[in-house]
Protein backbone atom coordinates (compact mmCIF):
# COMPACT_ATOMS: atom_id res chain seq x y z
CA UNK A 1 0.00 0.00 0.00
CA UNK A 2 1.66 3.44 -0.59
CA UNK A 3 0.76 6.14 1.91
CA UNK A 4 -0.51 9.67 1.28
CA UNK A 5 0.80 12.12 3.76
CA UNK A 6 -0.37 15.79 4.37
CA UNK A 7 -1.29 18.32 6.66
CA UNK A 8 -4.66 19.07 5.44
CA UNK A 9 -6.36 18.66 1.75
CA UNK A 10 -4.27 19.60 -0.54
CA UNK A 11 -2.27 16.63 -0.99
CA UNK A 12 -5.29 15.49 -2.53
CA UNK A 13 -4.09 16.78 -5.86
CA UNK A 14 -0.96 14.69 -5.67
CA UNK A 15 -3.09 11.57 -5.25
CA UNK A 16 -5.58 12.68 -8.04
CA UNK A 17 -2.26 12.47 -10.31
CA UNK A 18 -1.37 9.59 -8.56
CA UNK A 19 -4.69 7.99 -9.38
CA UNK A 20 -4.48 8.44 -13.06
CA UNK A 21 -1.18 7.45 -13.52
CA UNK A 22 -0.43 4.16 -11.09
CA UNK A 23 -4.38 2.75 -10.25
CA UNK A 24 -3.52 -0.22 -9.67
CA UNK A 25 -1.99 0.55 -6.63
CA UNK A 26 -4.05 0.57 -2.81
CA UNK A 27 -3.61 4.01 -1.74
CA UNK A 28 -4.22 5.28 2.01
CA UNK A 29 -4.45 9.24 2.57
CA UNK A 30 -3.79 11.15 5.77
CA UNK A 31 -5.29 14.56 6.35
CA UNK A 32 -3.75 16.02 9.72
CA UNK A 33 -6.58 18.45 9.46
CA UNK A 34 -6.76 19.08 13.56
CA UNK A 35 -3.81 20.37 13.09
CA UNK A 36 -3.08 22.02 9.93
CA UNK A 37 -2.00 24.06 8.88
CA UNK A 38 1.68 23.02 8.94
CA UNK A 39 2.94 25.99 7.23
CA UNK A 40 3.49 28.60 10.35
CA UNK A 41 4.83 26.03 12.65
CA UNK A 42 8.59 25.65 13.63
CA UNK A 43 10.34 22.80 12.33
CA UNK A 44 10.10 21.05 15.89
CA UNK A 45 6.38 21.06 15.63
CA UNK A 46 6.38 19.78 11.97
CA UNK A 47 8.94 17.26 12.57
CA UNK A 48 6.80 15.77 15.26
CA UNK A 49 3.72 15.88 13.61
CA UNK A 50 5.22 14.23 10.87
CA UNK A 51 6.71 11.42 12.55
CA UNK A 52 3.36 10.33 14.36
CA UNK A 53 1.53 10.81 10.84
CA UNK A 54 4.37 8.16 9.25
CA UNK A 55 4.38 6.00 11.97
CA UNK A 56 0.38 5.57 11.84
CA UNK A 57 0.47 5.04 7.60
CA UNK A 58 3.71 2.20 8.22
CA UNK A 59 1.54 0.78 11.14
CA UNK A 60 -1.61 0.27 9.20
CA UNK A 61 0.11 -1.52 6.19
CA UNK A 62 2.28 1.60 4.03
CA UNK A 63 5.07 0.68 2.67
CA UNK A 64 5.81 3.51 0.50
CA UNK A 65 4.85 6.77 1.93
CA UNK A 66 4.99 10.39 -0.23
CA UNK A 67 5.36 13.07 1.94
CA UNK A 68 2.49 15.30 -0.50
CA UNK A 69 2.94 18.20 1.86
CA UNK A 70 5.77 20.84 1.02
CA UNK A 71 6.07 22.09 4.28
CA UNK A 72 6.90 18.79 5.93
CA UNK A 73 9.38 17.91 2.61
CA UNK A 74 10.80 20.85 3.65
CA UNK A 75 11.40 20.96 7.08
CA UNK A 76 11.12 17.30 8.14
CA UNK A 77 11.84 14.97 5.27
CA UNK A 78 15.52 14.28 5.87
CA UNK A 79 15.00 13.66 9.26
CA UNK A 80 12.69 11.04 9.18
CA UNK A 81 14.23 8.96 6.13
CA UNK A 82 17.21 8.75 8.39
CA UNK A 83 15.48 7.76 10.84
CA UNK A 84 13.03 5.21 9.00
CA UNK A 85 14.90 3.92 6.48
CA UNK A 86 18.52 4.59 6.95
CA UNK A 87 18.88 3.86 10.75
CA UNK A 88 16.00 1.40 10.70
CA UNK A 89 17.28 -0.06 7.58
CA UNK A 90 14.74 -0.72 5.76
CA UNK A 91 16.30 0.27 2.23
CA UNK A 92 13.95 -1.91 -0.66
CA UNK A 93 11.58 -2.27 2.01
CA UNK A 94 10.14 0.83 3.22
CA UNK A 95 10.83 4.15 2.00
CA UNK A 96 9.50 8.07 2.57
CA UNK A 97 9.74 10.17 -0.56
CA UNK A 98 8.83 14.36 -1.01
CA UNK A 99 7.31 16.56 -3.35
CA UNK A 100 10.64 18.66 -3.96
CA UNK A 101 12.86 17.25 -6.05
CA UNK A 102 10.25 16.22 -8.75
CA UNK A 103 9.01 19.89 -8.88
CA UNK A 104 12.85 21.24 -8.97
CA UNK A 105 13.94 18.86 -11.56
CA UNK A 106 11.39 20.14 -13.65
CA UNK A 107 11.47 23.87 -13.13
CA UNK A 108 15.53 23.58 -14.30
CA UNK A 109 14.62 21.41 -17.42
CA UNK A 110 12.10 24.26 -18.72
CA UNK A 111 13.08 27.33 -17.54
CA UNK A 112 14.69 29.42 -20.37
CA UNK A 113 16.47 32.43 -18.60
CA UNK A 114 17.26 30.34 -15.51
CA UNK A 115 15.31 32.54 -13.66
CA UNK A 116 12.57 30.49 -11.37
CA UNK A 117 9.73 31.83 -8.91
CA UNK A 118 8.56 29.93 -6.28
CA UNK A 119 5.13 30.23 -4.13
CA UNK A 120 4.49 28.19 -1.16
CA UNK A 121 3.93 28.75 2.82
CA UNK A 122 6.56 31.17 4.78
CA UNK A 123 7.77 27.88 6.41
CA UNK A 124 8.72 26.30 3.02
CA UNK A 125 10.17 29.74 1.25
CA UNK A 126 12.14 29.95 4.53
CA UNK A 127 12.89 26.83 4.65
CA UNK A 128 15.53 27.05 1.45
CA UNK A 129 15.18 23.02 0.83
CA UNK A 130 13.90 24.32 -2.79
CA UNK A 131 16.89 26.97 -3.87
CA UNK A 132 19.42 24.11 -2.11
CA UNK A 133 17.64 21.52 -4.43
CA UNK A 134 17.84 23.45 -7.37
CA UNK A 135 21.01 24.58 -7.13
CA UNK A 136 22.34 20.83 -6.77
CA UNK A 137 20.67 20.66 -9.96
CA UNK A 138 21.96 23.95 -11.82
CA UNK A 139 23.99 26.39 -9.48
CA UNK A 140 23.86 28.95 -12.14
CA UNK A 141 19.49 29.11 -11.54
CA UNK A 142 18.08 31.68 -9.62
CA UNK A 143 15.37 31.77 -6.90
CA UNK A 144 13.14 34.06 -6.08
CA UNK A 145 10.74 32.67 -3.06
CA UNK A 146 7.36 34.54 -2.00
CA UNK A 147 5.84 33.14 1.04
CA UNK A 148 1.96 33.27 0.84
CA UNK A 149 0.96 32.99 3.90
CA UNK A 150 -2.69 33.33 3.92
CA UNK A 151 -4.13 31.15 1.00
CA UNK A 152 -4.00 27.98 2.74
CA UNK A 153 -6.39 28.83 5.06
CA UNK A 154 -8.26 30.43 2.82
CA UNK A 155 -8.87 27.31 0.74
CA UNK A 156 -8.95 25.38 3.74
CA UNK A 157 -12.30 27.03 4.32
CA UNK A 158 -13.62 26.59 1.23
CA UNK A 159 -12.79 30.13 -0.12
CA UNK A 160 -10.73 29.39 -3.29
CA UNK A 161 -13.87 30.84 -5.66
CA UNK A 162 -14.13 34.18 -3.70
CA UNK A 163 -12.80 37.32 -5.03
CA UNK A 164 -11.15 38.21 -1.76
CA UNK A 165 -8.97 35.03 -2.19
CA UNK A 166 -8.17 36.16 -5.45
CA UNK A 167 -7.48 39.78 -5.00
CA UNK A 168 -4.88 37.99 -2.25
CA UNK A 169 -3.05 36.25 -5.06
CA UNK A 170 -2.49 39.14 -7.13
CA UNK A 171 -0.51 40.98 -4.53
CA UNK A 172 1.32 37.70 -3.62
CA UNK A 173 2.58 37.11 -7.19
CA UNK A 174 3.06 40.74 -8.68
CA UNK A 175 6.22 41.30 -7.12
CA UNK A 176 7.42 38.24 -8.83
CA UNK A 177 6.05 38.96 -12.76
CA UNK A 178 9.17 41.84 -11.83
CA UNK A 179 11.81 39.53 -11.17
CA UNK A 180 11.57 38.58 -14.54
CA UNK A 181 10.99 34.73 -14.40
CA UNK A 182 9.87 32.59 -16.96
CA UNK A 183 9.24 29.66 -14.50
CA UNK A 184 6.81 29.32 -11.54
CA UNK A 185 7.40 26.52 -9.30
CA UNK A 186 3.60 25.79 -6.82
CA UNK A 187 5.37 24.73 -4.01
CA UNK A 188 2.33 24.22 -1.98
CA UNK A 189 -0.25 20.94 -2.84
CA UNK A 190 -3.30 23.48 -2.14
CA UNK A 191 -2.56 25.94 -5.17
CA UNK A 192 -4.06 23.57 -7.24
CA UNK A 193 -7.43 25.01 -6.86
CA UNK A 194 -6.29 27.99 -8.28
CA UNK A 195 -4.10 27.13 -11.31
CA UNK A 196 -6.42 29.39 -13.57
CA UNK A 197 -5.83 32.02 -11.52
CA UNK A 198 -2.21 31.56 -10.93
CA UNK A 199 -2.19 31.23 -14.94
CA UNK A 200 -4.30 34.19 -15.78
CA UNK A 201 -1.93 36.73 -13.18
CA UNK A 202 1.09 35.03 -14.38
CA UNK A 203 0.38 35.32 -17.92
CA UNK A 204 0.95 32.28 -20.74
CA UNK A 205 4.76 33.04 -20.71
CA UNK A 206 5.23 31.71 -16.94
CA UNK A 207 5.28 27.99 -17.11
CA UNK A 208 3.65 26.45 -13.77
CA UNK A 209 5.17 23.46 -12.22
CA UNK A 210 2.83 21.79 -10.24
CA UNK A 211 2.01 18.38 -8.85
CA UNK A 212 1.33 16.38 -11.99
CA UNK A 213 5.26 16.00 -11.95
CA UNK A 214 5.23 13.94 -8.43
CA UNK A 215 3.31 10.94 -10.58
CA UNK A 216 5.47 10.99 -12.87
CA UNK A 217 8.88 10.52 -10.49
CA UNK A 218 7.50 7.94 -8.78
CA UNK A 219 6.72 6.07 -12.01
CA UNK A 220 10.15 6.32 -12.53
CA UNK A 221 11.06 5.48 -8.92
CA UNK A 222 9.23 2.07 -9.30
CA UNK A 223 10.52 0.61 -12.16
CA UNK A 224 14.28 1.38 -10.78
CA UNK A 225 12.82 0.50 -7.24
CA UNK A 226 11.91 -3.45 -7.94
CA UNK A 227 12.14 -4.99 -4.65
CA UNK A 228 10.10 -2.18 -3.37
CA UNK A 229 7.36 -2.52 -5.38
CA UNK A 230 6.71 -6.03 -5.73
CA UNK A 231 5.66 -5.17 -2.08
CA UNK A 232 3.01 -2.91 -3.05
CA UNK A 233 -0.40 -4.29 -2.63
CA UNK A 234 -2.26 -3.64 -6.25
CA UNK A 235 -6.37 -4.16 -5.55
CA UNK A 236 -7.27 -0.32 -6.19
CA UNK A 237 -8.13 0.29 -2.43
CA UNK A 238 -8.53 3.93 -1.12
CA UNK A 239 -8.42 4.58 2.31
CA UNK A 240 -9.25 8.40 3.04
CA UNK A 241 -8.42 9.83 6.97
CA UNK A 242 -8.56 12.59 9.06
CA UNK A 243 -7.92 13.45 12.12
CA UNK A 244 -10.53 16.19 12.03
CA UNK A 245 -14.35 16.13 10.93
CA UNK A 246 -14.88 13.86 8.19
CA UNK A 247 -17.68 15.41 6.77
CA UNK A 248 -15.88 19.05 6.08
CA UNK A 249 -12.75 16.33 4.63
CA UNK A 250 -15.38 14.82 2.38
CA UNK A 251 -16.72 17.81 1.07
CA UNK A 252 -13.66 19.54 0.20
CA UNK A 253 -11.93 16.29 -0.91
CA UNK A 254 -14.64 15.61 -3.96
CA UNK A 255 -13.74 19.18 -4.98
CA UNK A 256 -9.61 17.94 -5.14
CA UNK A 257 -10.43 14.81 -6.28
CA UNK A 258 -13.19 15.37 -8.49
CA UNK A 259 -15.04 11.85 -7.23
CA UNK A 260 -17.02 10.82 -4.78
CA UNK A 261 -15.00 9.79 -1.33
CA UNK A 262 -15.80 8.08 2.10
CA UNK A 263 -13.80 9.54 5.02
CA UNK A 264 -12.74 7.91 8.22
CA UNK A 265 -11.89 9.65 11.38
CA UNK A 266 -9.33 9.30 13.13
CA UNK A 267 -7.27 10.49 16.14
CA UNK A 268 -3.45 10.72 16.32
CA UNK A 269 -1.06 11.52 19.79
CA UNK A 270 2.41 11.56 20.69
CA UNK A 271 1.32 8.51 23.01
CA UNK A 272 -0.35 6.82 20.70
CA UNK A 273 2.26 6.61 17.92
CA UNK A 274 5.62 5.43 19.75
Amino acid sequence: MIGVLESGFGGLSVLKGLLKELPEYDYIYLGDNARAPYGGRSRETVTQFSEECVEYLFKKGAKLIIVACNTISALALRHMQNKYIVEGGLIDKKNILGVIFPACEAAVKVTRNKRVGLVGTRGTIDSGAYEAEIHKLDPSVKVFGMPCPLLVPLIEEGWHKKPETKRILKKYLMPLKSHGIDTLILGCTHYPLLFKDFQRYMGKNIKLIGDDEVAKSLKNYLKKHSALEKGLSKSGKRIYLTTDDPKKFKDLGEQFLGQKIDVTGIKISTESSR
